[in-house]
Parts: structure tokens; C-alpha cells; sequence
């Protein structure tokens, strides 16, 4: 899409950034032990960690990947906030106090309380760093996402800016800087998107959704009346859809054959000498705008032309008795072009607000959509308690009951915010703010179009949300380098201060590693993405957290293997699945490697099944096992 910076929102965006760097250079004058800087020392409010928690855990996925999944393919965008909020469930009765009593600054000194083993701490490390790793890359992509449109700078711009400001956030104060970082901007999101909510229910519903200083793009049918001039050049088709290229004075549009004549289509061709048309035209033009809006809207049986304003029920029940307009995506060479086409397709309102658009599988007698589709839930649902940069914000209370009640906290703020999503989602979907090239960005151009201060807030206080889960992450995985692997299972027995200094060190590295995953990965939802980590989080920790936790049989040699067999196996199977082949080797997702993109199922049932075979073939072991209760 085309943007232009604010210099509104510049200012607010830079005076978050200031807030956020004073609060780290604040806490990093006290931030000098290594439970300081790994763990806030343990001295964090339970209200204060459980708003922290919410800031952690509502992501770049939550905020800008939902939305935009909700806004394009309603109600299945909606599962993954049902999934993401179902996790806290595991985390609340199963892990929350019984992880607080065993572990001390990580995830692995938990896993690791009663065995003392070489075999965990490099295992439970290299897990840390794996899931930590899958997870920073949505954040990233996110990050470059914000920045085109707040600041008018490229992709790979905004995610350099956001790595760089992390890595200064965390190698000054660690986790105290952090968590009142992810308190703040929590807090500001609730809020916020509360607020939004409320502009998109008075603006109510209309097929022609207009917003100050907002601009469209003008869709043109072409028939006997109005083709003078246009002369047809080429033509495809692809999966029954017939689309032609026109020529009217030397430059290029796309159309749709249908029986109402030729509909145009959005357009993007990227030419062999690497020039980018968006509608035959070039970028600076500015003729590529936000689109999506209303088809037909009935209220009480008959067609209006807008609502005004509306309840949120009434909001809902509108929408599924009307119809909107999406946009579908279809790719293909043209004469050595790379072509982009987003054709219009009406969708029931009814069929929004049910599962089926994005997995149209669940809805067919597919074996292996179906497979997929329960295989993400049990992701999402399973991960959660499993994910380090969460698991290690419970060793930042003093007591379990503590950590409970911050899990309370945590619980009811993120189910509201998941609320607002469905809400912020459609209304993006019926307002005319979608960027078809970027899903994510559907959160903050609702915004724009009620305002561009409403917006600037909306997208420093994303940009926020992004540095604060970055953050988190970060700080987890300089955690299990210098704690987990330096110190434990290298055996260097560091001192506080080499521990705090390797822990920045590690900041650094995983730092530019994140950077550079972001920029590579440009274009995919977050949220989707987001799903891959949730996976290997599953597979590879929750196996071993809740044997440790619940089964007395448990052995190190069987958490050891269970850990590995969880990695290997998910990132196996995402590595061999339709996305990858399609993403970053141009192969049709008919013929990749095997069909399944969502691993769960598949490789938490591996790991689990290894860790109990394991242990009860090395019961011996457990003669030396350490007695924590």
C-alpha cells in the first residue's frame, strides 16, 4: 500500500522510544546481581507481573496478526485468541505454583531441580534458544510491518530499529526494565483498543465507508459502454478464475472475466529489471490504496445503506445477515513478470462468523485439513505453558501464591483484550483500511481512519507491545547462554557479574540473529507464525514440565530425549511442510515434501511417548534424584 508519515506520530512514536530507554538506563543503576537481572530479584507485585504478563503475552500476533486473520478470514482468525487464552488454563492449574517452588532464574534450573543433569541443562538451553527464536520472528516481521506506515521508512528499517532498542532495553536493566515496560504498554493496549472499539460500534456499518482524509481505490467494470481505448494483451487462468491484461495509453491494469463483464482487480507486477507496478502504475503514483468494505447490508429484513451507530450484538448479528467484500490473492508469471492479483470475492457474512474461510478443510472430508487444523489448537492450547520468556516471568513474584494470583490477573486481562480482537478484526474488514499485501497492518489502518491521532497512539503503543515480547524473549534466552550453559553445564561457576556480563553479551547475538530472521521473513502473518513456535514450544517443554512435575518415574535421560525428539521432529515437519516449500522455494503446495504444516500433534505425542519409554529404561538412575519437596 501507499503510506505517508505523520509527523504527529513520529513525534509520539519517538517520545515511546524515549520512555522506554529511560526506564531501562533508570533500572539498570540497580540491576547488579544475577536474580536482578535475569529475575527482577523476585520483587515484582503480583498485580504489577500479572499486566506484565499480558504485556508479554499480547504480541505482535495477538494485536497485529489476529486482527488481520480476523479481518480476512473471520471467525478462524478468531480460534487462534481462543487458543492462545485456553493455554493460560494449563499454565493456571498445572504449572504456575509448582514451577515457581522448583526453579530459581529459568526454565531449565526447574526442569533440573531433582536430577543435576548435564544432559537437561543442555537440552532445556538449546530448547530455550530454539522456541525463543521461532517466536522473535513474528515480533520482528511485525516490527518492520509498523514502521512503513508510522514512519515511511522500508520493512528491514523497522526491524533494525526495534532490534537495536531491544538490545539496549536488555543489556542495560534485563528483566526489571522489561517487565514494567511490558506493564505499561499492556495496560495501554487494553485501553486503547477498548477505545477503538467504541469508535468502530458508533460508526456503526455502510457500504460506502468514508473517513477524513482516508483514500480508496476506485474499482472500474469494463462492458461495451466504457472499453474504448482498452485493448486485451494477455491472459490466464488459475483455478477457474479467468483474469486479463489490459492496455490503455502504454499502461497495464488486470481485470476479472466474469458475466458482468470485465471487474478490475488490484494489482501488483514486479518487472524483470526488478520495477514494482501497483496497478500497472509506479509506486510513487499513489494509486494502490486500502480496501474492504460491505457488499450488502440488511437490518431487520430489509437492505440499508449504514447502520449508524450500533451495539457490539447488534453489530455481530448485521454482519452475519449481510454480505462483505474480501480480496483472495493469486500469483503467477507473466512474460518473465512476477504477478500479484487480489480479486474481489462477496462472502456471506454468516460464513465470517463461522470456522471455514482460511481452514476451508475442516469443512470438506479432508484427512490431513482436518489433521492440520487440530494439530494447530493443540498448539496453541498446549504452548502456552510451555514458552520460556513466559514460564520465567513466575520467578519475578515472591511466592507461589503469588504467582497464582498473577496468572488471575493475566487470565482476565488477556481474555478481555482477546474480546476486543473479533470486534477490531471485522471492523477492519468492513471499514475500506485492508492492505492486501500486509494482513498484519489491519489494527492500526482501522485506526487511521478514525483519526491520525487515534492511529499514532494505536501504532507506538504496537511498536511498544512488539519491544516488550521481544524484550521478554531476549532476556529468556540470554538467560539460558549464560545461566543454563556457561555457568551450569560448562561448569564456569561465574560470579554475579560474569553472569550479568554473558548474559549481555548473549543479548547481543541473539539480537542481530532476530534482526536478520525478521527481515527474511517479510510478508507472512504474525499470528501464523506465531503458531510454528507455539508447536515446537509444546513438543519440545510441555512433555518434560509436566513429567517432572507429576510423574515420579520420571528420569534425566528421558527429559533429555524427550526434549530433543520434541525439536527435531516439529521443526522437521514445518521444515518439510507446503508453507516453507512455498515461501522460500517456489514449490506448489501439492508437491511438497509432506502435506502437514502444523506439527503437534504429530511431534508433543513423540516426545511424550520417548520420555516415558526412556525413563522407565533408566529407573536406575533415579537412585541419585534429588528430594525438593
Amino acid at each position: 500500500m501507499i503510506y505517508e508519515a505523520s509527523t504527529f506520530a513520529v513525534v509520539l512514536f519517538l517520545v515511546f522510544v524515549a520512555l522506554v530507554l529511560g526506564l531501562s538506563f533508570y533500572f539498570a543503576r540497580k540491576t547488579k546481581s544475577a536474580s536482578g537481572y535475569f529475575a527482577a530479584g523476585g520483587s515484582i507485585h503480583w498485580a504489577v507481573n500479572g499486566i506484565a504478563f499480558a504485556g508479554d503475552y499480547l504480541s505482535a500476533a495477538s494485536f497485529l496478526g489476529i486482527c488481520g486473520m480476523i479481518a480476512y478470514s473471520g471467525y478462524d482468525g478468531f480460534l487462534y485468541s481462543i487458543g492462545y487464552l485456553a493455554g493460560w488454563i494449563v499454565a493456571l492449574f498445572l504449572v504456575a505454583e509448582p514451577l515457581k517452588r522448583l526453579g530459581k532464574y529459568t526454565f531449565t534450573d526447574a526442569l533440573d531441580a531433582k536430577f543435576n543433569s548435564k544432559g537437561i541443562q543442555f537440552t532445556a538451553a538449546f530448547s530455550t534458544l530454539i522456541v525463543s527464536i521461532f517466536y522473535l520472528i513474528p515480533q520482528m516481521v511485525g516490527a518492520g510491518d509498523l514502521v512503513t506506515p508510522l514512519l515511511g521508512l522500508p520493512h528491514w528499517v523497522g526491524v533494525v530499529i526495534v532490534g537495536a532498542i531491544v538490545i539496549t532495553i536488555v543489556a542495560t536493566a534485563g528483566m526489571t526494565s522489561t517487565t514494567y515496560v511490558q506493564f505499561i504498554k499492556g495496560g495501554l493496549l487494553i485501553v486503547f483498543s477498548t477505545i477503538l472499539a467504541v469508535y468502530i460500534f458508533n460508526n456503526g456499518l455502510s457500504l460506502k465507508p468514508e473517513h477524513e482524509g482516508q483514500k480508496y481505490h476506485d474499482f472500474i467494470v469494463l462492458n461495451d459502454s466504457n472499453m474504448q481505448g482498452y485493448m486485451a494483451a494477455n491472459d490466464t487462468t488459475i483455478k477457474g478464475h479467468t483474469f486479463v491484461k489490459m492496455q490503455k495509453e502504454g499502461v497495464d491494469r488486470w481485470f476479472e472475466s466474469t458475466d458482468k463483464g470485465y471487474i478490475e482487480v488490484l494489482s501488483k507486477t514486479i518487472k524483470a529489471d526488478g520495477t514494482e507496478l501497483y496497478n500497472g502504475e509506479p509506486k510513487e503514483k499513489a494509486k494502490f490504496f486500502p480496501v474492504g468494505h460491505m457488499n450488502k447490508i440488511i437490518v431487520d429484513g430489509k437492505e440499508v445503506d449504514a447502520t449508524g451507530a450500533i451495539g457490539p450484538f447488534k453489530f455481530l448479528s448485521t454482519i452475519g445477515n449481510s454480505e462483505l467484500v474480501r480480496f483472495l490473492k493469486q500469483k503467477f508469471k507473466d512474460n518473465g513478470d512476477d504477478v500479484t492479483l487480489w480479486r474481489q470475492d462477496i462472502t456471506k457474512g454468516s460464513d465470517m462468523l463461522i470456522p471455514g474461510l482460511q481452514f476451508p478443510d475442516i469443512k470438506d472430508d479432508s484427512m490431513i485439513g482436518k489433521i492440520n487444523f487440530i494439530s494447530l489448537m493443540l498448539a496453541l492450547f498446549l504452548g502456552t505453558a510451555s514458552l520460556p520468556h513466559i514460564l520465567i516471568r513466575y520467578y519475578t513474584v515472591s511466592s507461589q501464591k503469588a504467582a497464582r494470583k498473577s496468572t488471575i490477573v493475566a487470565i482476565a486481562a488477556i481474555g478481555f483484550f482477546y474480546v476486543l480482537t473479533l470486534f477490531m478484526g471485522l471492523g477492519a474488514a468492513v471499514n475500506g483500511v485492508l492492505d492486501v499485501e500486509s494482513s498484519n497492518m489491519s489494527g492500526p489502518l482501522l485506526a487511521k481512519a478514525f483519526g491520525i491521532g487515534l492511529f499514532s497512539i494505536i501504532s507506538a503503543i504496537a511498536f511498544a507491545t512488539v519491544l516488550g515480547t521481544v524484550s521478554g524473549l531476549i532476556v529468556a534466552s540470554s538467560g539460558a547462554i549464560a545461566h543454563d550453559f556457561i555457568d551450569k553445564f560448562l561448569g564456569k561457576n561465574l560470579t554475579d557479574k560474569a553472569k550479568v556480563r554473558a548474559g549481555k553479551f548473549a543479548a547481543f547475538g541473539v539480537g542481530i540473529i532476530a534482526i536478520l530472521l525478521g527481515i527474511l521473513f517479510k510478508g507472512m502473518n504474525v499470528s501464523f507464525l506465531v503458531g510454528w513456535a507455539f508447536a515446537v514450544a509444546a513438543s519440545a517443554n510441555l512433555p518434560a514440565i509436566l513429567m517432572v512435575l507429576f510423574w515420579k518415574k520420571t528420569t534425566a535421560k528421558g527429559v533429555s530425549w524427550s526434549i530433543i525428539v520434541g525439536i527435531v521432529s516439529a521443526l522437521g515437519i514445518i521444515m518439510t511442510g507446503p508453507t516453507i516449500g512455498e515461501q522460500f522455494f517456489g514449490i506448489a503446495r501439492e508437491n511438497a515434501i509432506q502435506p502437514i504444516d502444523a506439527p503437534a500433534i504429530i511431534s508433543f505425542t513423540l516426545a511424550l511417548l520417548t520420555l516415558v519409554v526412556v525413563s522407565l529404561m533408566s529407573q536406575k538412575d533415579n537412585a541419585n534424584k534429588i528430594d525438593v519437596n
